[in-house]
């Protein structure tokens, strides 16, 4: 069966799966400084095995977008003064603060939610 004839989904399983165990592709995946070098490391793999994965297909459909997103550490959701929903990335993610906003401690003062309840 022709890999460029199979549904975006299936060729990147293929393509997780091919990753599982091919420890050069992991090395330069982990040496990837964000995640748009992850992507070029991701479509070479993809044209070395005949997928014909694009970029975009690639960017959007998991679990490389959620690599893509990971090496970013740019949160998908944010909630209240723009902190990831995920505390993992030690504040990461935040817009820099104004001089004239910034407290004393250099954070920003937190804005109050009163929610809908």
């Amino acid at each position: 069966m022709d890999p460029q004839s199979m549904p975006v989904t299936q060729r990147v399983k293929a393509l997780v799966k091919a990753l599982n165990g091919a420890k050069r592709t992991n090395e330069a995946l982990a040496r990837c400084s964000d995640g748009e070098q992850m992507l070029d490391v991701l479509l070479d793999a993809s044209a070395k095995l005949g997928l014909g994965l694009t970029r975009e297909q690639l960017a959007n459909t998991p679990p490389i977008r959620d690599w893509v997103w990971w090496k970013n550490k740019e949160a998908l959701l944010t909630i209240g003064d723009n902190k990831p929903r995920y505390q993992q990335d030690g504040g990461q993610g935040r817009r820099k603060p104004d001089a004239e906003t910034e407290r004393a401690d250099g954070e920003q003062p937190r804005r109050r939610f009163f929610g809908l309840f």
